[in-house]
C-alpha cells in the first residue's frame, strides 16, 4: 500500500480545517506552503512544514 504525506492545516492555524494529502512528499510540502502564505499570510520553510507538521499515513 502505498503511503502519504499529509499535512493538517488545523495543527499550525487553528480553525483551519484545510486538509493537504499526496502520495508525493514534495508536491505535499508545496502546496502546504502555498496554503500557508496565500490564506494565512504566513511563511514557513520547507523544512519547517515537513519537521513540524507533515504526518506519513
Amino acid at each position: 500500500m502505498a503511503r502519504a504525506h499529509k499535512l493538517d492545516c488545523e495543527a499550525a492555524e487553528s480553525g483551519c480545517r484545510f486538509i493537504i494529502q499526496s502520495e508525493n512528499e514534495e508536491e505535499a510540502i508545496e502546496l502546504a506552503r502555498n496554503h500557508m502564505h496565500e490564506v494565512h499570510g504566513k511563511e514557513f520553510s520547507d523544512d519547517e512544514l515537513q519537521d513540524e507538521y507533515l504526518q506519513i499515513v
